[in-house]
């Protein structure tokens, strides 16, 4: 059982907000009869779901990997007007959703997608997925500051797990490192430069698990391979075994 608006939006039709919208003005029909409560519970096993006369039916799966450029958000729309990561993806895709998120001023790889599942899996820190990062930190880091990023630091929302922390190289005004972490917080890798007296001039995530953007010119995407989406998320199409007892 799920909410109709959720059924929509699983469906690949659209947002959640856009379906709630839908149904409000009408557009949305269960077993023909017209329902305009974006709560309505739906059984998908019996129940038929319309959507302007047109029965809905399973988008099939769909995974995206977007080089985004810094300066996009990463929503469906802005009230603002400002250009979002969808204005990068051509029309004749499904809808898509961000796998995760990236800041406005972050560049980098972002994974969009129509399987909740396979999301889930990615993102939920309970299966520490790895997000890697190239970053550009103010100053000449120490090793302490380094091995403070490594051991985890403390923030407003709680301590951090451990980071793997590389040093590349630094220059008489800042530092470049790669970090990984797998964890999923807002800002996370920039709040973490700043508690240890820094601060992040540039921030580019280069992988997710395996899955790097190198070879992907910034702004363009492509559809992950079925190894791929395997190899990241192995779990996420998997049923779960109970053991007995």
């Amino acid at each position: 059982m799920k909410t109709l608006e959720r059924v929509l939006s699983k469906a690949g039709v659209g947002s959640r907000t856009e379906a709630r919208s839908w149904i409000g003005q009408g557009r949305v029909r269960v077993n023909g009869k017209l329902i305009q409560t974006p709560d309505h519970w739906v059984d998908l096993e019996r129940d038929r779901v319309s959507l302007d006369g047109k029965e809905l039916q399973a988008e099939a799966k769909v995974y995206v990997l977007l080089y985004k450029p810094k300066g996009y958000l990463t929503t469906y729309r802005d009230p603002e007007g400002r250009a979002t990561v969808y204005d990068l993806l051509p029309e004749s895709l499904p809808y898509v959703f961000p796998v995760g998120r990236l800041d406005q001023d972050t560049s980098g790889l972002l994974l969009l997608t129509n399987d909740t599942q396979f999301a889930e899996r990615v993102t939920n820190p309970e299966h520490k997925v790895p997000k890697t990062y190239l970053v550009k930190a103010a100053g000449s880091l120490e090793e302490a500051q380094i091995q403070s990023l490594r051991d985890g630091v403390t923030l407003s929302d709680g301590p951090t797990q451990p980071a793997q922390v590389s040093l590349l190289r630094k220059t008489g005004s800042c530092t470049f490192v790669e970090m990984v972490i797998r964890e999923g917080r807002n800002r996370q890798v920039r709040r973490m430069l700043e508690a240890v007296g820094s601060k992040v001039l540039k921030l580019v995530r280069t992988a997710i698990g395996g899955i790097e953007i190198s070879g992907l010119a910034i702004g363009k995407h492509r559809l992950l391979t079925p190894a791929e989406v395997r190899g990241l998320a192995p779990a996420a199409r998997r049923p779960r075994r109970h053991s007995a007892g």
